[in-house]
Protein backbone atom coordinates (compact mmCIF):
# COMPACT_ATOMS: atom_id res chain seq x y z
CA UNK A 1 0.00 0.00 0.00
CA UNK A 2 1.34 3.36 -1.02
CA UNK A 3 2.16 6.12 1.90
CA UNK A 4 -0.56 9.05 1.91
CA UNK A 5 2.52 11.06 2.35
CA UNK A 6 5.48 11.41 2.56
CA UNK A 7 7.77 14.26 4.04
CA UNK A 8 10.70 15.50 1.98
CA UNK A 9 13.72 16.35 4.42
CA UNK A 10 14.13 19.95 2.54
CA UNK A 11 12.52 23.55 3.33
CA UNK A 12 12.02 23.83 -0.52
CA UNK A 13 8.21 23.86 -1.48
CA UNK A 14 9.44 23.94 -4.90
CA UNK A 15 11.73 20.69 -4.93
CA UNK A 16 8.50 18.88 -2.84
CA UNK A 17 6.16 19.49 -5.78
CA UNK A 18 8.83 18.56 -8.26
CA UNK A 19 9.50 14.80 -6.56
CA UNK A 20 5.44 14.80 -6.15
CA UNK A 21 5.22 15.13 -10.00
CA UNK A 22 8.26 12.36 -10.44
CA UNK A 23 6.23 9.81 -7.50
CA UNK A 24 3.36 9.40 -10.14
CA UNK A 25 1.27 12.60 -8.14
CA UNK A 26 1.71 10.71 -4.67
CA UNK A 27 1.31 13.24 -2.40
CA UNK A 28 4.93 14.90 -1.02
CA UNK A 29 5.44 17.54 1.33
CA UNK A 30 8.11 19.69 2.67
CA UNK A 31 9.26 19.88 6.17
CA UNK A 32 7.37 21.69 8.84
CA UNK A 33 8.59 25.33 9.29
CA UNK A 34 11.18 25.51 12.31
CA UNK A 35 12.71 21.63 11.42
CA UNK A 36 16.53 22.04 10.65
CA UNK A 37 19.01 19.45 8.65
CA UNK A 38 22.19 18.70 9.72
CA UNK A 39 25.66 19.36 8.02
CA UNK A 40 26.35 17.07 4.78
CA UNK A 41 29.52 14.91 6.37
CA UNK A 42 28.49 11.44 4.97
CA UNK A 43 31.39 10.20 2.22
CA UNK A 44 28.50 9.08 0.05
CA UNK A 45 25.12 10.26 -1.69
CA UNK A 46 23.64 7.38 0.38
CA UNK A 47 25.06 8.68 3.67
CA UNK A 48 23.45 12.13 2.99
CA UNK A 49 20.33 11.31 2.16
CA UNK A 50 20.74 8.98 5.41
CA UNK A 51 21.87 11.93 7.39
CA UNK A 52 18.90 13.81 6.86
CA UNK A 53 15.84 11.43 7.07
CA UNK A 54 17.17 10.65 10.27
CA UNK A 55 17.48 13.79 11.82
CA UNK A 56 14.23 14.87 10.68
CA UNK A 57 12.60 11.52 11.76
CA UNK A 58 14.31 12.22 15.04
CA UNK A 59 12.62 16.20 15.17
CA UNK A 60 9.18 14.39 14.33
CA UNK A 61 9.94 11.69 17.03
CA UNK A 62 11.07 14.28 19.42
CA UNK A 63 7.27 16.38 18.70
CA UNK A 64 5.20 13.21 18.41
CA UNK A 65 6.00 11.47 21.49
CA UNK A 66 3.77 13.52 23.92
CA UNK A 67 0.67 12.77 21.69
CA UNK A 68 1.25 9.53 20.61
CA UNK A 69 1.10 10.32 16.88
CA UNK A 70 2.77 8.11 14.57
CA UNK A 71 5.73 9.91 12.63
CA UNK A 72 5.00 10.03 8.29
CA UNK A 73 6.89 8.89 5.92
CA UNK A 74 10.20 10.66 5.63
CA UNK A 75 12.46 10.46 2.41
CA UNK A 76 15.50 12.44 1.74
CA UNK A 77 17.86 12.78 -1.74
CA UNK A 78 21.30 13.11 -2.70
CA UNK A 79 22.56 14.27 -5.46
CA UNK A 80 26.11 15.60 -7.49
CA UNK A 81 28.01 14.76 -11.20
CA UNK A 82 30.98 12.52 -11.50
CA UNK A 83 33.43 12.66 -13.98
CA UNK A 84 35.52 9.58 -14.99
CA UNK A 85 38.73 11.23 -15.63
CA UNK A 86 38.36 12.52 -12.40
CA UNK A 87 37.61 9.25 -10.67
CA UNK A 88 34.27 10.01 -9.76
CA UNK A 89 34.91 13.87 -8.42
CA UNK A 90 33.15 16.04 -7.70
CA UNK A 91 30.84 13.59 -6.74
CA UNK A 92 29.12 14.68 -3.01
CA UNK A 93 31.16 18.06 -3.57
CA UNK A 94 29.37 18.89 -6.52
CA UNK A 95 27.22 21.97 -5.30
CA UNK A 96 30.96 23.30 -3.71
CA UNK A 97 33.58 22.12 -6.23
CA UNK A 98 34.51 25.90 -6.52
CA UNK A 99 34.30 26.78 -3.31
CA UNK A 100 32.11 26.82 -0.30
CA UNK A 101 30.18 29.84 -1.93
CA UNK A 102 30.66 28.73 -5.43
CA UNK A 103 27.56 29.77 -8.11
CA UNK A 104 26.64 27.28 -10.74
CA UNK A 105 28.51 29.47 -13.36
CA UNK A 106 31.82 28.93 -10.69
CA UNK A 107 31.28 25.22 -10.94
CA UNK A 108 31.03 24.85 -14.11
CA UNK A 109 34.18 27.06 -15.20
CA UNK A 110 35.95 24.94 -13.07
CA UNK A 111 35.14 21.66 -14.65
CA UNK A 112 35.64 22.80 -17.97
CA UNK A 113 39.21 24.26 -17.13
CA UNK A 114 40.22 21.37 -15.45
CA UNK A 115 38.34 19.08 -18.36
CA UNK A 116 40.05 21.36 -21.03
CA UNK A 117 42.92 18.90 -21.89
CA UNK A 118 41.14 15.59 -21.20
CA UNK A 119 40.13 13.04 -23.99
CA UNK A 120 37.86 11.37 -21.71
CA UNK A 121 34.58 14.07 -21.24
CA UNK A 122 32.69 10.87 -19.68
CA UNK A 123 29.93 11.39 -17.08
CA UNK A 124 26.88 11.12 -15.03
CA UNK A 125 24.69 12.65 -12.23
CA UNK A 126 23.84 9.98 -9.36
CA UNK A 127 20.81 10.55 -7.16
CA UNK A 128 20.02 7.97 -4.36
CA UNK A 129 16.70 8.48 -1.96
CA UNK A 130 16.64 7.09 1.26
CA UNK A 131 13.02 6.70 2.20
CA UNK A 132 11.86 5.77 5.84
CA UNK A 133 8.84 3.99 7.06
CA UNK A 134 6.65 4.94 10.39
CA UNK A 135 8.35 2.24 11.83
CA UNK A 136 11.90 2.46 10.69
CA UNK A 137 11.93 0.46 7.91
CA UNK A 138 14.14 1.83 5.27
CA UNK A 139 14.27 1.72 1.51
CA UNK A 140 17.15 3.13 -0.54
CA UNK A 141 16.88 3.96 -4.45
CA UNK A 142 19.68 5.12 -7.04
CA UNK A 143 18.91 6.84 -10.18
CA UNK A 144 22.28 7.15 -12.59
CA UNK A 145 22.20 9.41 -15.74
CA UNK A 146 25.23 9.53 -18.41
CA UNK A 147 26.66 11.18 -20.77
CA UNK A 148 29.33 13.37 -21.86
CA UNK A 149 30.44 17.43 -20.84
CA UNK A 150 30.18 19.43 -24.01
CA UNK A 151 33.03 22.06 -24.13
CA UNK A 152 31.01 24.82 -23.42
CA UNK A 153 27.95 25.77 -21.87
CA UNK A 154 24.67 25.44 -24.32
CA UNK A 155 21.10 26.26 -23.14
CA UNK A 156 19.14 28.49 -20.82
CA UNK A 157 17.33 25.94 -18.92
CA UNK A 158 18.13 24.00 -15.82
CA UNK A 159 20.75 24.82 -12.92
CA UNK A 160 23.93 23.29 -11.83
CA UNK A 161 25.86 21.29 -14.51
CA UNK A 162 22.58 21.23 -16.68
CA UNK A 163 24.09 23.63 -19.74
CA UNK A 164 27.28 21.21 -20.19
CA UNK A 165 25.65 17.65 -19.72
CA UNK A 166 24.92 16.05 -23.13
CA UNK A 167 23.06 12.39 -22.07
CA UNK A 168 23.65 9.38 -24.26
CA UNK A 169 21.80 9.27 -27.35
CA UNK A 170 21.25 12.98 -27.19
CA UNK A 171 22.81 15.76 -29.07
CA UNK A 172 21.78 18.96 -26.71
CA UNK A 173 22.66 19.51 -23.52
CA UNK A 174 20.18 19.52 -20.10
CA UNK A 175 19.37 22.78 -20.19
CA UNK A 176 18.27 23.01 -23.99
CA UNK A 177 15.96 20.76 -23.54
CA UNK A 178 11.89 21.15 -22.10
CA UNK A 179 11.31 20.00 -18.02
CA UNK A 180 9.12 17.32 -19.60
CA UNK A 181 12.16 16.13 -21.16
CA UNK A 182 14.94 16.35 -18.29
CA UNK A 183 11.94 15.49 -15.75
CA UNK A 184 11.66 11.94 -17.93
CA UNK A 185 15.28 11.16 -18.16
CA UNK A 186 17.22 12.67 -14.94
CA UNK A 187 18.83 10.57 -12.27
CA UNK A 188 16.55 11.89 -9.85
CA UNK A 189 13.58 11.07 -12.14
CA UNK A 190 14.88 7.01 -12.35
CA UNK A 191 15.68 7.62 -8.33
CA UNK A 192 12.26 8.37 -7.76
CA UNK A 193 10.61 5.62 -10.22
CA UNK A 194 12.91 2.86 -7.99
CA UNK A 195 11.41 3.89 -5.48
CA UNK A 196 7.94 4.19 -6.39
CA UNK A 197 8.35 0.41 -7.67
CA UNK A 198 9.82 -0.63 -4.32
CA UNK A 199 7.13 1.24 -2.50
CA UNK A 200 4.51 -0.77 -4.75
CA UNK A 201 6.27 -3.78 -4.12
CA UNK A 202 7.92 -4.22 -7.38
Amino acid sequence: MLPEKIILATGNANKAREFEQLLDGLHVEAMPAGFELPPETGSTFEENARLKVESVRAQYLAKTTATGEVPPWIMADDSGIEIKAFAGAPGIYSARYAGEDATDVDNVNKLLAELKDSDDRRARFVCVIVCCSPDGGEIVARGDFDGTIASEPYGEFGFGYDPVFVPDNYSLTVSQLSAEEKNRISHRARAAHSLLAQLRGG
